[in-house]
């Protein structure tokens, strides 16, 4: 019950940042929800829907490598964001009216911090909130490359095809916000490994001194 009360925690979280930061400040974001954004701008196709599309498939392979368990899991969280997101959407708590330097500087770095603690909450608890970052699970598994500098290399891919509709200057304050986050999940996920693997320090039992000796 905690690991699912944390997974949908990290996807409020993300949700907010999303939502608050990303959208209302012009910011893109990388993965697949960067590619359902372009698939809106482009196709106009909604990106609730664009997005269970592109996951799909990454999620039946999960299936194959991971098992039952941890595919619920990645459901669970996917289905939280696309959740989170529209319960942040029809609250409407904040809004932002200068969208202007530095303003839309300190909203990529606030986005960078607050999307990558959620994502990285939620992949410490055994989630994935979708296709990519499953993807880079297994990838890193694979190639030893850290989960974070991967989901930054897919995300900078991602922004490189944006540049369709989206100015340069915005990408590249997507750029600064998607670094932070995969430097932010790099951290909890090395610290959570770090913690796990530290070893016990044993201490020798010291025998009772005998006075008759």
């Amino acid at each position: 019950m905690k690991r699912v009360a944390t997974i949908v925690l990290g996807t409020l979280i993300m949700a907010f940042g999303y939502y608050y930061l990303n959208e209302q400040f012009g910011l893109a974001e990388g993965g697949f929800v960067g590619l359902a954004l372009l698939g809106r701008y482009l196709f106009d196709i909604d990106p609730a829907i664009s997005m269970i599309v592109l996951d799909i498939p990454f999620f039946l392979i999960a299936l194959w490598w991971k098992g039952w368990r941890f595919v619920g899991q990645a459901v669970l969280a996917a289905t939280s964001l696309s959740l989170s997101y529209a319960i942040w959407d029809r609250l409407d708590l904040l809004t932002f009216d200068i969208q202007v330097w530095p303003a839309t500087l300190f909203a990529a770095i606030a986005s960078g911090i607050v999307t990558g603690y959620g994502l990285g909450l939620v992949l410490k608890s055994g989630g994935a909130t979708g296709g990519d970052d499953l993807f880079a699970l297994g990838l890193s598994k694979w190639t030893g490359v850290s989960v974070g500098t991967i989901l930054i290399t897919f995300d900078v891919i991602v922004l490189a095809i944006s540049l369709i509709y989206l100015p340069l200057s915005n990408a590249l304050y997507t750029l600064v916000a998607v670094s932070i986050a995969g430097r932010v999940v790099t951290k909890m996920l090395t610290d959570d490994v770090v913690e796990h693997t530290k070893p016990t320090v044993i201490k020798p039992k010291l025998a009772p001194k005998n006075d008759l000796a």
